[in-house]
């Protein structure tokens, strides 16, 4: 179960979709959750191994380094 609160604008165009499709306003909330999960999943986890690289908890590797080490050099 979630709930959320959505500025009024929001809400309001929410609730126009949905009464013009005759969908509910929970099935597009999910699918908006849905089609973008993945991608702030991969920002939050993009931003934290930034983070790590800066303070010298990380590594970055050269395309040269990963196709070598992948046997993937020419």
């Amino acid at each position: 179960m979630l709930a959320i609160r959505l500025p009024a604008d929001v809400e309001a165009r929410l609730e126009a979709l949905a009464r013009a499709t005759g969908r509910t306003k929970t099935f597009y909330a999910r699918e908006a959750i849905l089609e973008h999960l993945d991608d702030l999943e991969d920002l939050y986890l993009a931003e934290q191994r930034l983070i790590d690289i800066r303070a010298g908890r990380g590594r970055t590797y050269t395309l040269e380094e990963v196709e070598r080490d992948l046997g993937l050099a020419d």
